[in-house]
């Protein structure tokens, strides 16, 4: 019988990479995306390509809001769909200055990093079978501060929390949690940043560079299929700081 997994964000950047991780391991795959449906078919045509046969849908489901939730839960039920893995990777940021930044952009991040993932979660709690893994993609941000975006790095420690809280909650449902805290990799977010920028980070990195996408995209794998892994948050850094 094959395996189902969704994926927030599961048309870009990690997402892209743990869907073709997931893909390569004979997942079937439900990927969603914001709004940028022409990436969203460029990533299926591929995953296609390299899986051919393999069972790929996309839906839009904005988690900026609660609507989200609903159109994720409906599209769950209408299509008889059980997963056994749940990777919550979608996320928003807020660079806004601490002097500047407004309650309303403060509050859309805590919704989507947040309140998103637990309340989809807590719908979906009947349609994920037991024995069940359920990954969150926390931030090396939410453990050394963030000199950018205080809404993130905030938002990034409190995904941290949860997966060490919920374990308790989902363990009566044979469900283990646990989550992904990537250091700097490289998307193309990473790679558009100015070469002074990039040499900085690599210069506080001991393994020297930014994390290739397939090589985290491991980590989220073992997770979902190493049965022993419940509560952890996964660094996957390269040793930032080590210098």
């Amino acid at each position: 019988m094959k395996k189902h997994v969704l994926i927030t964000g599961g048309t870009k950047g990690i997402g892209k990479a743990v869907a073709t991780a997931l893909g390569k391991a004979g997942y079937e795959l439900l990927l969603t995306y914001a709004s940028d449906e022409d990436a969203a078919l460029q990533t299926r045509g591929e995953l296609l390509k390299q899986f051919p046969g393999a069972g790929i849908r996309l839906l839009k489901a904005d988690i900026t809001g609660r609507p989200g939730i609903d159109i994720i839960y409906d599209y769950l039920t209408e299509n008889n769909l059980r997963m056994d893995a749940v990777v919550f990777n979608a996320g928003l940021t807020c660079r806004a200055s601490f002097e500047e930044m407004r309650l309303d952009e403060w509050e859309r991040v805590f919704f989507g990093n947040v309140s998103f993932p637990v309340f989809l979660l807590q719908r979906m709690l009947g349609l994920i079978n037991k024995g069940g893994s359920v990954v969150f993609t926390g931030s090396l941000m939410g453990i050394h501060p963030h000199s950018v975006s205080l809404a993130y790095g905030v938002t990034k420690s409190a995904v941290h929390s949860i997966v060490e809280n919920m374990v308790k909650f989902l363990a009566p449902y044979e469900i283990r949690v646990n989550g992904v805290a990537p250091g700097f990799v490289d998307t193309e977010w990473q790679k558009n940043k100015p070469p002074e920028i990039r040499q900085a980070i690599e210069n506080k990195i001991a393994s020297g560079r930014f994390c290739e996408p397939a090589e985290l995209a491991g980590v989220y794998r073992m997770l979902i299929e190493n049965t022993y892994f419940n509560g952890s948050i996964i660094v996957a850094d390269g040793g930032y700081s080590y210098k």
